[in-house]
């Protein structure tokens, strides 16, 4: 295996579903953008069923034929972010008190896993690009805890926004890094 093919996340078959996921998130990150005044309620139940798809698709890639290399953290995440997902729509109320700490604590679940990414991928070529997504995911979610914490919902929904088209470039960006190689016609192991 040479470390310019290392990847903490594995590869994977199914990384189209990923970066469909990725774009899914963008477009939603771009809609509330520009249509804020939809209301953070129905926001947060949007972002919600995008969760629950996102955690979906997660767990269909770690449970796929020939899972990839980093599975556990393909079902940590799924789980989290489907069981985000089902409180978000199961209460519009609880959904509106609570949407700044969930995605605090996805996005710093996240962030964290990129940066135990790039530590254990510190001799490829682009370990770093996983390093600076990593701190940006913690800091986004350090800044909905504050934003939580003072319930500003305009600001929360600035950085929902800008935090929903980063992840969703962010995923795609993943997507990318656990396509499979082409030139071997299978999965790397």
């Amino acid at each position: 295996m040479s470390l310019t093919k290392f990847n903490f996340l594995g590869y994977s078959k199914s990384w189209w579903l990923v970066l469909l996921a990725g774009i899914l998130m963008v477009i939603c990150g771009f809609a509330y953008w520009f249509w804020p005044s939809a209301g953070f309620a129905i926001a947060s139940q949007i972002f919600g069923w995008v969760l629950i798809l996102v955690g979906i698709v997660q767990l269909i890639v770690a449970a796929g034929p020939r899972y990839p290399k980093g599975w556990g953290w393909w079902i940590a995440g799924g789980m989290i972010d489907m069981f985000i997902g089902f409180l978000m729509v199961r209460s519009i109320m609880l959904s509106e008190m609570v949407f700044p700490y969930f995605l605090a604590l996805i996005f710093l679940y996240w962030g964290i896993t990129m940066i135990i990414s790039s530590v254990n991928g510190h001799k490829g070529k682009y370990w770093w690009l996983y390093l600076v997504n990593g701190i940006l995911l913690m800091l986004i979610g350090f800044f909905f805890i504050e934003a939580g914490w003072v319930q500003n919902m305009m600001m929360v929904s600035f950085l929902t926004s800008l935090a929903f088209i980063y992840w969703g470039f962010s995923i795609c960006m993943v997507a990318y890094d656990i396509k499979p190689a082409a030139d071997n016609g299978g999965l790397e192991k």
